[in-house]
């Protein structure tokens, strides 16, 4: 007996030490990649150890309720200034023996959820609970455990509560039934969540892996081979579906929002609009969506490996039901580039490019810059008088498709100046020789509009060549490229930042993003993380600058955004939308007092958040509605693929009432007075 235990830990220990070894082996790859190739390489060191330490312990425990503070000043003293040199010297033990604790610290918590669940819960005990923006001190003692869990699973039962009506007598003379069915939801949900956890193979190796690299950069990231593969379908407006879209509920419930009738999941005939998907398999893995991470069903559903997809429905409250689903190739109508007319006596052309697409394969002219250039193609054939081009909400994408459309736009002359890692400098020059339109511009951005859309928007600014409108964009100016760590086995990934680019002005965005010309609020403008948010984040600098000729003079975009903001002053929108965002950063950016764990304090709480809410969703953007209507080309196509009707009179209704895009008509209708 006593062999058969030895060999079963001698078994285990190689095991470990094998998984150690492969799991040191990707870091000093990554890192041998990085001092090579990376455009700011940092030494692999106490200061790399720390932050590495301390962002997988916050993800394992960012409410500082799994483990014990012993546990944390082990594994502190251990390893937070020591992992640097035990990767260097190819031990990586250490990620075993943190997940061996996180694990058992879940065994633990599942107990005292279980436990809490089967005893009368004390609503009379005077207590009161904070909330912290930011980490916080590793606190929670063995004896304290049960009281702790106890106190977070009374405040999510008063706020399940809370949120049961908007009567708060209705609900206190109906508290017992709406106690009983809010604790049950409340505590079977975190019960199923640790236990999901448990179930799940706890492999923390990739996120040590991908915290590691952003020590780096924020955007230099380890990839596996199926995490590689959704990355580039991203870059790409086609791409494996289930051809459905759907959203949360009140209830936190995913329910079918549309399905497409060309997608295969309308092809089952048997999923309806306002199913409810209980759970989702890939035949490897369930994960059951009142318990799951959003992160980890999205990942599920989108993840290019899972090519095939089971989902278990349930229709009216009736029984669930099971469909199997294989992915088909369906273009993105969310991720396409389309157009518009405004205005009949004026006409001004309205381009939406969601994202910087790609062709990747190379076979076809499915690339942004191309359909970019085919709408305003059909556009002028309307005899437009000016451009709006969109780039709200645009994340970036091919830097390929960034230069070519910068090239559309500029006659000649160098756009960019890139520098690498060995701080050797190269020129981006204009790829085209003459402009596909000559006509004034507006480009619309705001918070998100980064990276590729920020790299053409600079562009466009520095050349005189259009008016920027909108608020300051995020601040991403570094180019990433994907290298294998090993060409052999080609199955881990690097996605690593390998440039840095600057305007021919010799300043950068980088860090502090586009500056637009006329700068109009947005909704949630302080609560958008931006690139200056990332505690790595590459800083600003400048360098020489280059000679260039701008296509207008600078005083006539000045001139015509001092006008514009003369304009906007007493607009109640933009005001309003300034007044709110006040609110919203008192709830979000503020600290917060303590509130008393009482219905009461919590009904009041909850009724703030929900005001403010619903004075954001029932915003009211009546303006003088914009008369936008279909180009001739699209309305002739439109007559060929009518499924395409329902989103473009969606589309349409959108921008009709568009403040933003009534501003940018404006600003065009004053540069063509001027003229």
């Amino acid at each position: 007996m006593k062999k058969i235990c030895l060999f079963f830990l001698l078994t285990t220990t190689s095991l470990f030490s094998q998984n150690s070894a492969e799991t040191c082996g990707i870091l000093n790859k990554i890192n041998a990649l990085v001092q090579s190739e990376h455009i700011r390489p940092k030494p692999v060191d106490d200061s790399l150890s720390v932050f590495v330490f301390d962002n997988l312990i916050n993800e394992l425990d960012p409410s500082r309720n799994i483990f014990f503070k012993s546990e944390y000043d082990e594994m502190s003293a251990k390893y937070r200034l020591n992992l640097d040199d035990l990767i260097l010297s190819n031990d990586c033990s250490f990620i075993t023996d943190i997940t061996s604790k996180y694990k058992n610290g879940l065994i633990r918590t599942k107990e005292v959820l279980e436990k809490i669940q089967a005893a009368p819960m004390d609503y009379n005990k005077k207590d009161t609970i904070r909330f912290y923006k930011k980490s916080f001190p590793f606190y929670l003692k063995k004896e304290d455990m049960e009281k702790v869990w106890s106190k977070k699973i009374r405040y999510q039962i008063l706020d399940e509560i809370a949120d049961s009506s908007d009567d708060l007598d209705s609900i206190k003379a109906n508290l017992p039934s709406i106690e009983a069915k809010s604790k049950k939801l409340i505590l079977s949900n975190e019960i199923c969540r640790i236990s999901t956890l448990l179930e799940t193979k706890i492999n923390q190796e990739e996120n040590l892996y991908n915290y590691f690299c952003t020590y780096f950069d924020p955007h230099t990231a380890y990839f596996s081979d199926d995490s590689k593969s959704s990355f580039v379908a991203s870059l790409s407006k086609e791409h494996l579906s289930l051809g459905m879209t759907v959203n949360l509920n009140e209830k936190n419930e995913i329910i079918v929002e549309e399905v497409d009738p060309n997608g295969p999941a309308y092809q089952t005939g048997l999923i309806k609009k306002g199913d409810q998907i209980v759970s989702i398999s890939n035949q490897k893995e369930t994960l059951k969506v009142s318990c799951a991470s959003l992160e980890s069903i999205s990942t599920m559903i989108l993840s290019e490996a899972n090519k095939s997809i089971t989902l278990t429905l349930k229709r009216n409250s009736g029984k669930n039901f099971e469909v199997f689903i294989e992915k088909q190739v369906m273009k993105d109508e969310d991720n396409s580039v389309y157009s518009f007319i405004i205005g009949k006596d004026s006409k001004i052309g309205y381009i939406k490019i969601p994202s910087f697409y790609a062709d990747l394969d190379g076979k076809s002219r499915k690339g942004c810059a191309d359909d970019v250039a085919r709408e305003v193609m059909k556009l002028e054939r309307d005899n437009i008088k000016g451009l709006v081009i969109d780039l709200i909400n645009n994340g970036g994408g091919s830097m390929e498709e960034a230069i070519k459309m910068a090239g559309m736009f500029i006659d000649y002359g160098p756009i960019s100046i890139v520098i690498d890692n060995k701080q050797e400098k190269s020129i981006i020059n204009d790829p085209y020789k003459g402009l596909i339109y000559r006509g004034p511009i507006v480009i619309l951005v705001n918070s998100n509009t980064a990276s590729a859309s920020e790299f053409f928007s600079s562009i466009m600014q520095d050349y005189n060549r259009a008016l920027l409108m909108g608020s300051t964009t995020l601040g991403k100016a570094t180019m990433q490229t994907i290298l294998s760590l090993d060409e052999n086995k080609n199955t881990d990934f690097l996605k690593i930042t390998i440039n840095k680019f600057y305007r021919v002005t010799g300043k950068s965005h980088q860090y502090i993003g586009v500056r637009p010309d006329v700068v109009l609020p947005e909704f949630y403008e302080d609560v958008y993380q931006k690139e200056s948010d990332f505690p790595t984040a590459i800083k600003n600098d400048s360098i020489a600058p280059l000679k260039y000729r701008p296509y207008l003079k600078r005083n006539l975009i000045d001139k015509l955004a001092k006008d514009s903001a003369i304009r906007l002053t007493d607009n109640y929108y933009f005001n309003d939308i300034k007044k709110i965002n006040l609110k919203i950063d008192q709830i979000v950016n503020t600290p917060k007092a303590e509130v008393p764990m009482t219905i009461d304090a919590v009904f009041k709480q909850k009724k703030i958040v929900n005001s403010l809410w619903k004075e954001i969703n029932s915003f009211n953007e009546d303006n003088n509605p914009l008369d936008v209507y279909n180009s001739t080309v699209n309305q002739f196509l439109l007559g060929v693929y009518p499924n395409e009707k329902t989103t473009n009179q969606y589309q349409i209704d959108n921008l009709k009432t568009n403040p933003y895009l009534n501003e940018a008509v404006n600003v065009i209708n004053d540069f063509n007075a001027m003229k």
